[in-house]
């Protein structure tokens, strides 16, 4: 944290010490990087309002984030507001620079907030930023009228004055109520205690579950052997290749190998197969469907 306020001071201090642009001036610095890409004179725009990025990021230190991470985030909103600058419509690169800076940082923040997604749309961010001021008027105003409003009433009339769905606020009034939590933390102050994602449901497959499921793969490799047993060498050899390999044979290439046409090696395919059917028939018809 030393670091951190040594960083943003020094900062600071150049920022005021830039010089203070003219608008013919500033314009002049634009067209040189629009048109020639001229680095010295964006690296002048930039430093001239490198203070203007500072004062921005400064008003949200309220939200947590470090202050030198903010300053960051300024900057970069000010360079694409560099980029992007059109110094042919008249207006002063300050007031323009103003919403990219503050867009920028507010990205910073609304996605630091927590790991859960904060907001995605226009709206939603400007909850996210004037859900406080908005609720601290309405019960001021409530107060002065001598009423009183509740949770329902107070998060109803925010929305109408913000202009979002009811829902918006009811999810926002959570994700604002508290940062997150690590589902490693203890659920008492003894160390011993189980943690909070012992208390999650398990997903996975149950004890019994499980159980079922191995005995009935057990069953099926025994039906598959049974039925292997009632083929001839060549035709479990062929069935092996073709059907329980994990990379499986081509007839082509087993024809190859066993001096046969690619057809004659499919008709014994065929022929070994009907084999194993016939066995599994009279074991199982769930088998049957797999094999279909």
């Amino acid at each position: 944290m030393p670091l951190d306020g040594q960083f943003d001071t020094t900062m600071s201090r150049h920022a005021r010490k830039a010089e203070l642009l003219d608008a013919e001036t500033e314009q002049m610095l634009a067209r040189a990087w629009r048109d020639e890409r001229d680095e010295q004179a964006l690296h002048r725009l930039i430093s001239a309002y490198m203070r203007l990025a500072i004062s921005m990021a400064a008003k949200y230190k309220r939200y947590g984030a470090p202050m030198n991470d903010l300053i960051q985030e300024a900057s970069l909103g000010l360079m694409k507001a560099a980029d992007k600058f059109d110094p042919d419509r008249g207006v002063r690169f300050s007031t323009y620079a103003i919403w990219w800076i503050k867009a920028s940082v507010q990205e910073f923040v609304m996605r630091n907030w927590s790991m859960v997604r904060t907001g995605s749309t226009s709206s939603q961010k400007s909850l996210f930023f004037n859900m406080r001021r908005v609720q601290a008027q309405l019960e001021r105003e409530a107060a002065a009228e001598g009423a009183s409003l509740d949770g329902q009433q107070l998060r109803q009339k925010i929305a109408t004055e913000v202009g979002v769905p009811l829902a918006d606020v009811e999810m926002m009034e959570g994700r604002l109520s508290g940062s997150d939590f690590s589902l490693n933390v203890t659920q008492s102050t003894d160390d011993d205690g189980r943690q909070w994602i012992d208390a999650l449901e398990d997903n996975g497959p149950q004890a019994a579950e499980t159980v079922e499921v191995a005995h009935d793969e057990e069953q099926l490799r025994t039906w598959l052997s049974e039925a292997m047993d009632m083929l001839n060498e060549r035709e479990q050899f062929i069935i092996r290749e073709r059907r329980l390999s994990k990379e499986k044979r081509t007839l082509e290439s087993l024809g190859d190998e066993l001096g046969l046409s690619k057809e004659r090696v499919r008709q014994l395919e065929a022929a070994a197969f009907q084999k194993m059917r016939k066995s599994l028939e009279t074991q199982s018809e769930e088998v049957m469907g797999l094999l279909a």
